[in-house]
């Protein structure tokens, strides 16, 4: 039986990754002068749009999974680009601010972000554009709809498993 051979040329995750790691490239050659990477940009962009959000409203805005933003936000409060307190309503919850220095860096990598952005789409036809971005944005939904629904995390099997590793009862 003759095998088939995969077809990189046609495979939608390869040239997602291969798409991505250009972005990722030319965002690092515009955006280097800023001291911003692509996730801090995302954060302080998310945080001005929505000041004093809460850090789980952050990670519903970038798909950034909660340990790594909390991670994130706490590295960033070293930089003072990022501010945090306990909200009112929820004690267990962070409201977070962006700071003035935040606010200047997002500034300053603004244009060097959207040059870059740019050039992301220059190989599509100025038609084809919008649809691009509208494929993307559905694929993006997707994602985060199915991280919320559980499916692309361990965590309900690692709770499932330890659910039915119960320990014995001591003998008395």
């Amino acid at each position: 039986m003759a095998s088939r051979q995969f077809d990189l040329a046609n495979s939608p995750g390869h040239l997602l990754r291969r798409a991505q790691q250009w972005a990722f490239d030319l965002y690092a050659k515009e955006v280097s002068a800023s001291g911003l990477t692509p996730r801090q940009f995302t954060v302080l962009a998310a945080v001005s749009q929505r000041d004093g959000a809460s850090q789980t409203e952050l990670v519903d805005a970038t798909g950034i999974d909660r340990s790594t933003l909390a991670d994130m936000v706490a590295r960033m409060m070293g930089k003072d680009l990022l501010a945090r307190k306990r909200t009112e309503e929820d004690q267990r919850a962070n409201a977070v601010r962006i700071t003035a220095k935040g606010s200047r860096a997002l500034k300053s990598a603004m244009s060097a972000v959207a040059k870059a952005e740019s050039k992301i789409l220059e190989p599509l036809a100025a038609s084809k554009r919008g649809d691009f971005l509208k494929s993307l944005t559905a694929i993006a939904m997707a994602a985060d709809a199915a991280e919320k629904a559980g499916a692309n995390s361990s965590a309900p099997v690692a709770k499932a498993k330890r659910k039915t590793k119960a320990k014995p009862k001591a003998k008395r």
